[in-house]
């Protein structure tokens, strides 16, 4: 039995920190409204998974062992057949879980808002999250400076991935090959991780990402990065050009990753697709595969209209919006007391 501490069955959130959060999801769920959404529910527990290489799923076996359920990462692939279903704007606030996600920033059972519009574009969700971010911030104590910028009547700012990578490090890189992107990494950090996979591009794209680039966005106010490399899409649709690119965007407040929206991918074979190469890549790297089909692919192959979607993590806006320093002064009882 674990020993525990003479504490542990304690709150670690403060009251005080309780009712403002309790008021900034009646603030969220206010913006929703009046923007015509309907707030829906979808299961926490199913048999589809969002198949990411990077992510891991707990896993619910049943008990005649038969069957596997997974504890949802995102309630995406539930709310896309809502929307394929009826084709109107939804959006939900639940938990969602991440094995092994647990740190300063990370908690593996988070609250998560997500939400589906029919018709918009991901350069218009930005819009809406502004509108969200404002609306919540409006807490009864003065927000610090962080939250919305100095100048909190400007707009957030826009930049996309290859001007956030010039501005960062003096150069642009979705163009260059992954030797290049290695030299670039060598160059701008003192040390790289040991292992990192030469093959990799995308590794080193992050690296470089997370040590040099993350940590200038959203300094002075909250800052959008789109348009990622293609490479990264996930569930995002691809726009081609001269370099191609992903239609998915970012909020970062005070170098925080606060919320993340796509133009969706509605193509059924190209979900599947995209899903067998991530489930093949996680047992390349020595992790369990993952079930490839899903009763989303069926919705989309009776038909998935155009539509953008953004998941924001709750905890993180609760974080910015208070001054707090780790995710866990936001929550009752995160992980290490659940």
């Amino acid at each position: 039995m674990t020993l525990l501490h003479p504490d542990d069955w304690r709150a670690v959130a403060s009251w005080e920190v309780l009712a403002a959060r309790a008021d900034m999801l009646g603030r969220l769920r206010r913006v929703f409204e009046e923007a015509g959404y309907l707030e829906v529910e979808t299961p926490l527990l199913s048999r589809d998974v969002c198949v990411d290489e990077h992510i891991e799923p707990f896993v619910v076996p049943e008990p005649d062992g038969d069957t596997e359920f997974f504890l949802q990462t995102s309630p995406e692939f539930a709310m896309k057949r809502l929307v394929a279903q009826w084709g109107r704007p939804i959006f939900q606030v639940t938990r969602a879980f991440r094995c092994g996600e647990i740190g300063t920033r990370h908690n593996p059972e988070f609250t998560i808002v997500e939400w589906y519009e029919p018709g918009a574009t991901y350069l218009q969700q930005m819009d809406l999250v502004e509108s969200v971010v404002r609306g919540v911030a409006e807490v009864p104590a003065d927000p610090p400076p962080w939250v919305l910028g100095e100048g909190s009547g400007e707009r957030f700012g826009r930049i996309n991935y290859d001007e956030a990578f010039d501005r960062a490090i003096g150069t642009e890189v979705l163009g260059r090959s992954t030797a290049e992107v290695i030299g670039l990494a060598r160059r701008e950090l003192e040390t790289v991780p040991d292992g990192l996979d030469e093959s990799d591009r995308d590794a080193w794209l992050n690296l470089l990402l997370s040590e040099r680039v993350e940590p200038t966005l959203g300094r002075d106010r909250p800052e959008f990065l789109f348009d990622y490399p293609a490479s990264q899409a996930a569930l995002a649709r691809v726009r081609h050009g001269e370099v191609d690119v992903a239609e998915r965007m970012e909020l970062f407040i005070d170098g925080l990753e606060i919320c993340n929206g796509y133009q969706e991918l509605t193509d059924a074979d190209e979900l599947a697709e995209r899903m067998a190469r991530q489930s093949r890549r996680r047992v390349a790297s020595g992790r369990r595969g993952l079930p490839v089909t899903s009763r989303l692919e069926m919705a989309q192959r009776v038909g998935l209209p155009d539509c953008a979607g953004v998941a924001l993590g709750f905890d993180r806006l609760v974080m910015r919006t208070l001054g707090l320093e780790r995710i866990e002064q936001s929550l009752v009882f995160p992980f290490a007391r659940a």
